[in-house]
């Protein structure tokens, strides 16, 4: 599973030019699900989410979580992640997993977010989807439970 980590000072999706989720301050993450990825992996990727600290504290070191700071997440499926681009110019995605494996995996991991106290707004799984953010710093990671 591989997460892109955008901090963010507001964040929307619009699928068809209407909003369906939007945040202010927080996380905007892109979600990749591959296919030997099991409920671990997503469980180890909320709890590091959750608890990751690059968000300023009173002396401006990056020093508080998303938990502390009181951010909310902006979750978007994003099979492009496994994108395999080492040959030709075209990407594979070969290593994305099937929608309907990833579909559930997905839900589940904005459950586990949500199951600890945070506000977890998304798009809409396998549509197209138009992302809008101001990205904060800029702060972006890319994490992977393996």
């Amino acid at each position: 599973m591989r997460v892109v980590l955008q901090r963010s000072k507001e964040a929307k999706v619009e699928v068809d030019g209407k909003a369906v989720g939007s945040i202010e301050k927080g996380f905007v993450l892109l979600v990749g699900i591959t296919h030997s990825d099991e409920l671990e992996d997503v469980k180890y990727l909320a709890e590091k989410i959750a608890h990751l600290r690059v968000f300023e504290d009173e002396n401006g070191k990056m020093n508080q979580s998303i938990l502390d700071s009181g951010g909310a997440i902006l979750s978007i499926s994003q099979f492009t992640l496994y994108g395999d681009t080492r040959k030709g110019r075209r990407p594979n995605f070969m290593n994305a997993a099937k929608p309907d494996q990833a579909k559930e995996l997905y839900d589940q991991f904005n459950i586990l977010l949500r199951d600890q106290g945070l506000t977890v707004e998304t798009g809409i799984f396998g549509a197209m989807m138009d992302v809008h953010l101001i990205n904060d710093g800029p702060v972006t990671l890319i994490l992977d439970s393996k």
